[in-house]
This record gives C-alpha cells, structure tokens and sequence, in this order.
C-alpha cells in the first residue's frame, strides 16, 4: 500500500493513462482490420491516411513503438497498392 499522498496520485493517474492506452491502441487495431478487409481500393485510399495519422500519434505517444509504426504503414501501402 502507498505511504505518501503523492504514490496515491500516481496510482490513479498510471491507471487513467493505462485505460486511455489500451483504448487507443485498440482503436488503431480495428481500424487496421477494417482497412485490410476493404476490397475497394478507392474506399482504402481514403481510408488509409487517417489510419496512419492514428498509427502515427500512438508512435509519438509511445504507445507502439516507432519500428512497428514503420512496418504497419509499409505492408499497408503495399496491400493498398496491390488492389
């Protein structure tokens, strides 16, 4: 158990962000799902840059990591250019 009022806060806050993360994160996987399973390429073209602005802000956020953000938006290009 915490002994200071300031562990208290931290507790609280690391559970907030931990909830918000896992939202997020979630968010840009059922978007990545969608996207791969449009066979329409001009509905994944307009689908794809607001997929990669979310992969992009979880990179920043370092919710993902910066490498895996680079991989998802290069096989998505790919699969997108394949269509």
């Amino acid at each position: 158990m915490a002994n200071h009022k300031s562990a208290l806060k931290r507790i609280r806050r690391n559970e907030a962000v931990r909830v918000r993360n896992k939202y997020q994160h979630k968010t840009m996987r059922n978007a990545l799902k969608k996207l791969r399973s449009t066979e329409d390429k001009k509905e994944a073209q307009t689908m794809f840059p607001t997929v990669v602005s979310m992969i992009d802000r979880l990179a920043k956020r370092n919710i993902i990591h910066a490498n895996k953000a680079a991989n998802l938006k290069s096989k998505l290009t790919k699969q997108i250019a394949a269509l």
